[in-house]
């Protein structure tokens, strides 16, 4: 059972399945995000007189957040407090939800412009474990994780997506509330314990934590390796390639032939936009 294996890499080679978040584990859409974020706030800031916006913002107030409660907390650091709004409001509406909806129109944009290709270390971690039988879904705060799973090449892979929208439609609580984790694992077919969560955020760690995941994996991509783990992290890598050989040899419940598993060259090929 998971309760009796050590809370360490090793759980890897044990649990069901894998729980990705998308944004900054799976492709470096937070690139694209903080470029996004960065122009609505750094825009709205100077118009509104109010202190520049960083990127040690983005990491304390909006990364790994709900578009709608990213903008609330940020705008709350700066002492601002704004209507609500409806999800309909355009980007031009002074709400929070407006305001939400411009940072989306901003991120699309960087998105069609610019697409976006996965982290190659994170292809040949996912691919490895799909080949051996394990489990995987796709649990992101974002509502454009569909878009941005095709644009990299990977939609293929997922049977289960839990993003923003699905979030929204279904009254789920986002991070760092655990429930859009434990939904990810509701579809799977399987419990928290069987689970683990893949995670760069503080927020989602969190989530992995409150939900008493099987093991909670973080990836540090600038979170830093003491943040993640204070938030509860079990381990923390840089690059989740360093994991591959933690999935262990070919499962029983695995019918795929396991030594022919490096496909990240066809995969990177795939990701062109």
């Amino acid at each position: 059972m998971a309760t009796s294996l050590p809370r360490d890499v090793s759980r890897l080679g044990e649990l069901s399945a894998l729980l990705f978040d998308l944004d900054g584990v799976l492709t470096p859409t937070a690139e694209v995000h903080m470029r996004a974020w960065s122009r609505l706030f750094n825009d709205w800031f100077a118009a509104h007189d109010l202190a520049p916006y960083t990127d040690d913002d983005y990491f304390e107030y909006v990364d790994g957040r709900p578009r709608y409660d990213g903008v609330r907390a940020m705008l709350a650091a700066r002492g601002v407090v704004l209507p609500e709004g409806a999800d309909d409001d355009g980007p031009d509406v002074e709400t929070v939800r407006g305001l939400g909806n411009r940072k989306n129109s901003v991120f699309a944009a960087e998105l069609a412009e610019n697409g976006v290709q996965p982290y190659p270390g994170s292809v040949e971690f996912l691919d490895r474990a799909i080949a051996l039988g394990v489990q995987v879904a796709v649990v992101s705060s974002s509502r454009n994780a569909v878009p941005v799973l095709e644009a990299a090449g990977l939609r293929d892979r997922f049977d289960v997506v839990v993003d923003g929208a699905v979030a929204a439609a279904e009254g789920i609580a986002g991070k760092p509330a655990p429930d859009t984790y434990l939904e990810g694992a509701r579809r799977l077919g399987l419990t928290a314990a069987d689970c683990v969560v893949v995670e760069d955020a503080t927020s989602g760690v969190e989530a992995g934590r409150a939900g008493s995941f099987g093991l909670v994996l973080g990836v540090d991509r600038g979170t830093g390796r003491d943040a993640l783990l204070r938030s509860g992290a079990d381990v923390v890598v840089d690059d989740l390639q360093e994991a591959v050989v933690a999935l262990g040899p070919a499962r029983a419940s695995s019918t795929t032939d396991t030594t022919s598993t490096d496909t990240t060259s066809t995969h990177t090929a795939e990701a062109q936009p």
